[in-house]
């Protein structure tokens, strides 16, 4: 936080969308645009209904239908307008969209490798560089901050991108192997001070617990097009 300019920080509601069925496929999604699926849509209304009294002047969403569809719930609940970002999009995956993990390694081990131990010049053929997305995740995040001096903004985006979010807000590389949870339609809260970005809180998804419902959401970078290199 800037001192003596508290007024001026930006907060910031990050959030990965609801579940899909390529989700469960562990297939690369990036950026084809597949839908929420019923355990999604539910998941989009227990995030709204949790969101409900919490402070937000402005909200944003990537313009795939599975983060659209999740902030949407949000948006409808509170009656706040809904802005559209495409440079809120998950990493762009070229011909590995729609692949998994494993029918990408056993076509192309070379590129799955460089994948895998997360390279940042490399990019699949059609896609992005790892770097280059970051630089679009970060541009895109510090832009809307910077639109929303003292004010709370809610952004709903994808695993990929919220994992950008959460290496600038701690200051780690990008080929750092992940091992920290970005699970579906959890809650995960940064700051943004004019400078850069601090983070206050990750991956709350206690309004997902309910009794008799399995709300447990395994991390498995796959989900999204983002592959792990540790467990």
């Amino acid at each position: 936080m800037i001192s003596g300019m508290p007024d001026r920080v930006t907060r910031l509601l990050v959030i990965r969308h609801g579940e899909t069925a390529w989700n469960t496929e562990a297939r690369i999604q990036g950026h084809i645009d597949i839908p929420l699926n019923d355990k999604g849509r539910w998941q989009a209304e227990r995030l709204a209904q949790a969101l409900a009294d919490e402070e937000i002047h402005a909200i944003y969403s990537s313009d795939l239908l599975r983060a659209r569809h999740t902030a949407e719930a949000v948006a409808q609940l509170r009656g706040l307008p809904l802005s559209l970002d495409a440079t809120l999009r998950e990493r762009h995956f070229g011909r590995f969209e729609g692949m998994t993990q494993e029918e990408v390694a056993a076509q192309w081990p070379e590129e799955a490798r460089r994948w895998r131990e997360r390279d940042p010049a490399y990019g699949p053929e059609g896609g992005e560089t790892l770097q280059a997305f970051y630089d679009r995740c970060l541009g895109a995040l510090t832009r809307l901050a910077r639109q929303h001096p003292g004010q709370s903004v809610a952004v709903v985006a994808h695993g990929g991108v919220l994992d950008c979010f959460y290496r600038a807000a701690n200051g780690l590389e990008l080929d750092l192997p992940r091992n920290w949870k970005i699970t579906n339609a959890s809650v995960n809260r940064l700051l943004y001070n004019g400078e850069g970005f601090s983070m206050v809180g990750w991956a709350d998804n206690r309004h997902l617990d309910e009794p008799g419902v399995d709300s447990s959401l395994a991390l498995d970078e796959r989900t999204d097009g983002q592959v792990a290199r540790s467990a």
